[in-house]
């Protein structure tokens, strides 16, 4: 690659299912885009979605009733009442769209057919008659955390026939797909984001890409704990990191980290939550179902956040099954049988079978809690602005929308991506035709210069460092076991000081690969810092949130304190800066106001405050921030009687 610099209309950086849908809205309206990818965009971790996608159609028996209203009041409570209830009303509302429209670019959803079905629900086998009308629609299964069937699925390949259709049609609109680059560094003037400064992953070569718009959609930063993590490996965060080292981009809510219930052991592979959803359940060593007794109305459909704390729990209890990488649980969906798991659990089936050497309709499948999904990420309002510098956006995984807050339900990510991609990519387009691309050139040949002088400075180091990949693997040991599924004050110093070493010796690391061209060390070794100052600010997030919520749970404060914390965290952290600085912002506007989950513990200190006093603080603060442009933006889309209704 011999370009030092390029220009464009949209920069997307990042080629998942958020990414590819946010290029598409932009080049439909006659943009320029460019998509930056890792991989190759079927390559991408939007691949490995598999259980669903949540879209409130209503199509079977068990879903009647559903709407976008109970979404959205599911979505609500699954947050924990973390989430911005403007933009989970936004989402719920326009995840029926985005369903359909998949179906249009030619995903085979899993279909009603029409007649006597049989089930399994909570451990029993029923029958169903499904309306003959309805045969055809698309078809829901149960996922965790939610009040109706509403997960809409492609068998267990719901992310690989999503990514396909969706890049297809990326195809077909011509945007130019760069893939094996990688975006290192953001270029800004310290109000306006420029571009990105890129490296590519063939030749090592840097250059620069001028946009209008950019758009970060990188994924989540599950890599920063190591191996325990579901997460593909170029899950590491870069997208975050590179917003977090402008020092006036703000990340939010970087402590709110999800654990997944059923990874394989000891991979760690994800196991969909549709396998509990079509009617699977957890064993201990004795092979009791301990989710009966723990969660009698949810039981294994209890949220993920829930599910993976009393799995956790009963490991830490001696119930747990040993084995040489660790205790562990069982996973067994045997009484399905073979013909239900070779079609709509296909993808299962064929982990067990090539991880494990295992067939699931014989035997028990070895699961534990795994790091799974970052509901933290690049902070933005609900049109996909990034706080602090205009021009950038975020969506996916890579953002805090923030419609998920401590806790996300499944297959609201998989929706999230598309919903969000749409949504966002129109005011992306919007912002792009309103704004024009002249700009001080030198902002970004300095940027290119710094990208360039920080890789040779790593291959030119020399001495007794230690090595990345040692580094890294600490990151990962002290993540998991200190800044986990259970956290408390004294374990978080200490992750706090260790990962402040860790930042040392990054600084010091040597490298044994010396090659500027292919360089998988180098490659790794120019993202490292970033992951550990991502892992410094949810370690040092958590040690500050003295309350437990959604998957933030702190045992030394183990009750959720809406009078105290009904608050979303904000971090900003300037490269050259020793520590990262935090502040915090009201959740958003209330409409349903915080109670009981429906599951977990209903233990909570309640808020003091009206909610016409916390709403009328909320609008204040947005407006003395500048965040608040008209009445609207901050809620008049919600439909307060509708909500009230269905709530009671």
């Amino acid at each position: 690659m011999t370009e030092r610099l390029l220009a464009t209309d949209v920069l997307v950086i990042g080629g998942g299912l958020a990414g590819e849908r946010a290029a598409i809205e932009a080049a439909a309206a006659g943009h320029d885009v460019i998509i930056l990818s890792l991989v190759p965009p079927r390559r991408s971790h939007s691949c490995a979605a598999q259980g669903g996608m949540q879209a409130a159609l209503a199509n079977c028996v068990k879903a009647e009733g559903d709407g976008p209203t109970v979404h959205f009041l599911d979505t609500v409570r699954g947050s924990d009442w973390g989430a911005d209830q403007e933009v989970a009303n936004i989402f719920a509302e326009e995840a029926v769209v985005a369903v359909r429209e998949l179906a249009h670019y030619g995903v085979p959803w899993t279909r009603v057919r029409g007649g006597k079905n049989k089930y399994f629900i909570k451990g029993d086998e029923v029958e169903i008659d499904e309306a003959l009308e309805n045969d055809g629609l698309i078809m829901h299964r149960d996922f965790g955390g939610t009040a109706k069937w509403r997960a809409c699925y492609a068998a267990a390949g719901t992310g690989h026939a999503a990514l396909y259709a969706v890049d297809s049609e990326v195809v077909r609109l011509g945007i130019t797909v760069r893939d094996r680059t990688e975006a290192v560094a953001l270029i800004h003037d310290g109000s306006r984001c420029l571009g990105a400064i890129v490296r590519c992953l063939r030749t090592g070569a840097h250059f620069a890409v001028m946009a209008r718009a950019t758009v970060i959609a990188t994924g989540g930063y599950g890599r920063i704990y190591g191996q325990y993590t579901s997460n593909a490996t170029i899950n590491e965060g870069t997208g975050a990191s590179i917003a977090l080292d402008t020092g006036v981009v703000a990340l939010g809510n970087m402590e709110a980290v999800q654990f997944h219930p059923t990874t394989l052991s000891p991979s760690g592979i994800l196991v969909t939550e549709g396998c509990r959803g079509d009617g699977g359940y957890l064993l201990d060593k004795n092979l009791n179902r301990f989710m009966v007794e723990r969660e009698p109305e949810k039981q294994e459909l209890a949220s993920r956040d829930v599910v993976s704390r009393h799995m956790a729990q009963v490991m830490r209890d001696g119930d747990g099954v040993d084995s040489p990488y660790g205790p562990h649980l069982w996973l067994d969906i045997r009484h399905l049988g073979e013909e239900h798991l070779r079609t709509k659990l296909l993808e299962v089936w064929d982990i067990c079978r090539d991880f494990v050497g295992i067939n699931p309709a014989e035997k028990l499948i070895p699961v534990r809690p795994t790091q799974h999904y970052s509901m933290g990420g690049i902070r933005v309002n609900k049109d996909g602005q990034a706080y602090g510098l205009a021009g950038l956006f975020a969506v996916g995984e890579a953002a805090c929308w923030d419609m998920h807050g401590f806790n996300r339900l499944g297959g609201n990510s998989l929706a999230e991506t598309l919903v969000a991609g749409r949504v966002v990519g129109q005011r992306v387009a919007e912002y792009a035709a309103g704004t024009d691309l002249r700009s001080n050139t030198g902002y970004v040949f300095d940027a290119l210069a710094q990208a360039e002088q920080t890789a040779a400075d790593w291959l030119a180091r020399s001495g007794a460092g230690r090595s990345i990949y040692e580094i890294r693997d600490d990151m990962g040991e002290i993540m998991m076991h200190k800044v986990g599924i259970f956290r408390n004050g004294d374990e978080l110093e200490q992750a706090v000081a260790e990962l402040g070493q860790l930042l040392d010796d990054c600084d010091h690391a040597v490298l044994r690969c010396r090659d500027r061209g292919v360089n998988p060390e180098l490659a790794f070794a120019l993202r490292l810092k970033g992951m550990l100052r991502l892992s410094m600010t949810v370690a040092r997030g958590a040690l500050a949130r003295t309350e437990s919520r959604g998957a933030h749970y702190r045992m030394d404060y183990p009750l959720r304190n809406d009078r105290d914390w009904l608050s979303r965290t904000l971090v900003t952290w300037a490269a050259d800066a020793s520590e990262p600085v935090f502040s915090y912002e009201p959740t958003g506007i209330i409409d349903v106001a915080p109670g009981y989950r429906g599951y977990g513990a209903d233990e909570r200190i309640e808020m003091t405050a009206t909610l016409e006093e916390h709403n009328a603080d909320v609008v204040e603060q947005q407006a003395r921030l500048g965040r608040l442009q008209t009445t609207e933006e901050m809620g008049t889309r919600l439909r307060r009687g509708a909500w009230q209704d269905v709530a009671r």
